[in-house]
């Protein structure tokens, strides 16, 4: 049984940082002697140190024989999978590693159109043909939720020659669709399920948290250990079970899209993040949640602001469970944007939040928060709340059925076409050629491929307009954008 006290990844940097020697390799400051002394009196001089390359001992990221694999080993059993990954490129090569090693191309995915922009580009590197189903949406709130196993078992009744299906579990938003159910379907056409879990990788070390996405059964699932657990930024981990996935091909797509030169300081914060967890877990999840039960039920007490909940006996097939250490209020009751409440928030009140939309401000309470933070986050929304400005004005984005749909042309074969950039206003109904999306959260609102709407356009200049950052695109103004040229769709699409 492995010995969850251990850090070898860690405790091997530490060998090498001790040991006396005369260093001719990279990387270029040599233990942080020809760093620049602003970037020293911002970190100190330790940092630097554990900043290595792949020197005999520390094993290769790539190929792992040593160390890494120890640390990959006690991670797997941890997190519940049978081989871990480590990732120093974020959970962005890990979602693109998931489908390189799944589908082909020309290959066939189901996923939700609320995916990550790490998802379409993996369309574009696989040539993966994607079968898109609108996830579950609250009207009222102007929420997406998951997609539902109904839409599901239909997707797969159309195309039972998909070769995956991928999911978000759980959303920005911490919902929680029925993963359960959508493994046995996805299983029952002896396909793998791929789960973006990047925002639950607490999910295994608490019962009151939702049920993490091995344990209901995905074949793979990728986690951003550093966005809600104690990694450094960028820091992720793959994870896989079961047969459906072939481990070669992960380690291969994985060669591709990670660094040859990987931060030994972001693989030793993995290595102690898994050794954290696996330890002190369940008590700081406990702490963790105990933090945002106060924030939640003091917040909802103050008038004008409601907080996402748990929708309880009105439970529906894409919202089954809410991690409750996600918070999100609604302040639209103050007469406020997302926008301008985020802006109030973080420059006069310091409180500062994850992402906002148009009716909403969306912060992650994590084992990092303390009882100050969430005495500060109230009193902030207190303040807010005394604000009377003019009611402000919102759109909602349409989202009008879960049927499966192809995009126009496959992602890959917008990417690479011939394209032009035309003012704004003379795009609808042609084919967008680049990704353009609200960042945070980096869910695309137009794709390579995708026939640019109306409403789609009114929807990216309204969040504009409202102080929303876009993102994805050439013109970040949203001037122009980039469409096929009208030859080049013909050529695609058979179509003038």
């Amino acid at each position: 049984m492995l010995n969850q006290n251990q850090t070898p990844l860690l405790d091997a940097i530490k060998a090498c940082t001790a040991r006396h020697h005369a260093a001719f390799y990279t990387p270029g400051h040599k233990g942080g002697k020809g760093i620049a002394q602003p970037l020293v009196d911002l970190l100190g001089k330790s940092v630097f140190a554990a900043d290595l390359t792949e020197l005999a001992g520390l094993d290769n990221l790539s190929a792992p024989q040593g160390v890494i694999q120890e640390a990959q080993q006690l991670a797997a059993a941890a997190f519940g999978a049978s081989q871990t990954w480590f990732l120093v490129n974020g959970s962005t090569c890990g979602i693109e590693a998931a489908i390189l090693a799944t589908c082909g191309p020309g290959d066939k995915i189901i996923l939700p159109r609320n995916v990550h922009s790490s998802a379409i580009a993996s369309l574009i590197l696989s040539g993966a043909i994607p079968i898109f189903i609108n996830p579950e949406y609250d009207s009222v709130l102007d929420i997406a939720h998951s997609i539902t196993p109904d839409a599901l078992q239909t997707a797969l009744q159309q195309h039972p020659d998909a070769k995956a299906v991928l999911t978000v579990y759980p959303t920005y938003y911490g919902v929680c669709g029925d993963l359960e159910a959508i493994a046995q379907i996805t299983h029952q056409y002896n396909i793998p399920l791929l789960v973006d879990e990047a925002h639950g990788a607490h999910f295994a070390f608490h019962p009151e948290l939702p049920t993490s996405a091995l344990a209901a059964g995905a074949d793979l699932t990728v986690q951003s250990i550093h966005k809600v657990l104690g990694a450094m930024t960028q820091a992720s981990m793959l994870h896989v079970q079961g047969n459906r996935i072939d481990g070669d091909k992960v380690s291969k797509a994985l060669q591709l899209l990670q660094s040859t030169s990987p931060s030994y300081v972001l693989l030793a914060s993995l290595d102690t993040a898994r050794q954290q967890m696996a330890l002190f877990g369940k008590q700081l999840m406990s702490h963790t949640l105990q933090l945002a039960d106060d924030a939640r039920e003091r917040i909802s007490q103050i008038s004008g602001l409601s907080v996402l909940q748990f929708p309880g006996e009105e439970v529906s097939p894409g919202f089954t469970a809410l991690d409750k250490t996600r918070l999100t209020v609604t302040i639209s009751g103050l007469g406020l944007t997302g926008f301008a409440a985020e802006e109030i928030l973080d420059e006069k009140l310091g409180v500062t939040a994850e992402f906002s939309t148009l009716q909403h401000l969306t912060f992650i309470i994590s084992l990092g928060n303390t009882a100050a933070d969430i005495e500060q986050l109230v009193q902030g929304f207190t303040t807010l709340a005394e604000i009377n400005p003019a009611t402000a004005t919102s759109v909602k984005q349409k989202i009008s059925s879960n049927l499966a749909y192809f995009p126009a042309i496959s992602p890959r074969e917008a990417f690479f076409a011939a394209n032009e950039t035309l003012p704004i206003e003379q795009t609808c109904d042609r084919i967008c050629a680049e990704i353009v999306c609200p960042y945070p959260p980096g869910i695309p609102v137009l794709m390579p491929g995708e026939v640019i709407t109306k409403t789609a356009l009114e929807y990216l200049q309204h969040i504009q307009s409202l102080g929303g950052f876009i993102t994805g695109c050439g013109d970040i103004s949203l001037c122009t954008l980039k469409v096929l040229t009208k030859d080049s769709r013909k050529q695609v699409t058979g179509k003038r």
